[in-house]
């Protein structure tokens, strides 16, 4: 037996679309012509709601898209279909590391939670929940970078027609866990760490990372081109790294950087080596010029330099798990914080753009005395007994 499906429809003024209960769907349907077909067909677009509030709502937001010359297909455009958009054009000329990163974090995270909600949708109620309950298990970072994808995807569908605002904009970023704390080493644990890195090939990179504070992209990058050995004094330019620009990281981390004695003994030593490496490998050797390379002369990546590494963390009686490379960086900033050297001079040599910079990323390793004070108050009450 069919069943009767009564509908009761709300006439509206012109142009303003019809509105009607359905019975069958027990649900408010909206109605609105949007012009015309390529082929001189009426457009018509549907939309409901549970409640007569909700439908007109909708046929309202329809309106304004027309108004605003938003294209009717846009309704059925997802996150998923945005976030992938953003993806594959939206990251050109990033550093390949960080494509890799933020693809991850949209296919584990934002993906999975969006993906298939149509973007005109998506409110900012529901991304700020979202949010709120990833910062309960991720760092505030991270929850950072989630938004920032949103944000990015969300714009760039919006440059294109496809949404009329971006929801994300309206979200802050909530107190997320607290990251991966930074470390350095201490003079000890450095003396240990070089002691076992002698007889390695990562002998050399371990000291000039540690004495000069240069960043690991910027290291694998070097080639003995800018290595100055036999100047006055000696010298390595830090012009280059492994970015996707070949650039550093700004413009003030081109710098060029006195060597330590130790320095120099270290990359003499392993340049001899390479050569014979060059003449064992013979035709499987690939010439870049590199400073630090695989054993058959071609770049390393940031997984041959950390899995080294922990190796030899290992070897000196420490937790390799714990440590990484750019540590090496941290134990530089905090081994001449330590020693009285100006943060101002810290800053030059790390390639910070200001010692602001330096005190944000490295506030930890950062051990300022402040002396003024002190000297001050000595030297007043000293002057007021001498009297």
């Amino acid at each position: 037996m069919n069943r009767l499906v009564m509908t009761v429809v709300t006439r509206r003024s012109q142009g303003e679309g019809a509105l009607y209960w359905h019975e069958g769907r027990q649900r408010w349907v909206a109605m609105v012509e949007l012009g015309f077909t390529a082929e001189g067909k009426r457009r018509r677009v549907w939309v409901s709601g549970r409640t007569k509030t909700e439908a007109k709502g909708k046929l309202l937001s329809l309106r304004r898209d027309q108004v605003d010359g938003l294209p009717p297909q846009h309704r059925g455009y997802t996150v998923r279909e945005a976030v992938e958009s953003w993806l594959e054009f939206g990251l050109t000329n990033r550093d390949p590391n960080t494509v890799i990163n933020r693809r991850i974090l949209a296919e584990k995270h934002v993906i999975p939670a969006f993906g298939a909600r149509k973007l005109v949708d998506l409110t900012a109620e529901q991304v700020e929940a979202w949010l709120g309950l990833k910062a309960r298990t991720l760092s505030t970072d991270t929850v950072n970078r989630l938004l920032s994808i949103l944000r990015r995807s969300i714009g760039r569908a919006q440059a294109r027609d496809l949404v009329r605002r971006n929801v994300a904009l309206l979200c802050a970023v909530p107190q997320g866990q607290a990251g991966r704390p930074s470390k350095a080493l201490t003079l000890d644990q450095a003396h240990s760490v070089i002691a076992a890195a002698e007889g390695t090939t990562m002998h050399a990179y371990v000291v000039v990372a540690l004495f000069t504070g240069a960043r690991t992209q910027e290291l694998r990058a070097l080639t003995w081109g800018r290595v100055h050995l036999d100047s006055d004094p000696p010298s390595l330019e830090v012009w280059r790294s492994v970015r996707r620009s070949g650039d550093t990281k700004t413009a003030r981390s081109r710098r060029t950087l006195e060597l330590p004695r130790r320095c120099v003994d270290a990359l003499r030593a392993h340049h001899v080596a390479q050569v014979e490496t060059r003449v064992v490998a013979g035709s499987e050797w690939i010439e870049h010029g590199l400073v630090f390379c695989t054993g058959s002369g071609r770049p390393l990546d940031a997984a041959n330099v950390r899995r080294s590494f922990r190796t030899i963390v290992g070897h000196a009686g420490l937790d390799g798990a714990a440590w990484t490379p750019r540590e090496l960086r941290h134990s530089f900033v905090s081994l001449l914080s330590s020693s009285g050297v100006p943060i101002e001079d810290i800053s030059h040599l790390v390639g910070h753009a200001s010692s602001n910079v330096t005190e944000k990323v490295y506030r930890k390793e950062l051990r300022p005395v402040l002396t003024r004070g002190a000297r001050a108050m000595d030297g007043i009450f000293d002057a007021k007994q001498a009297d």
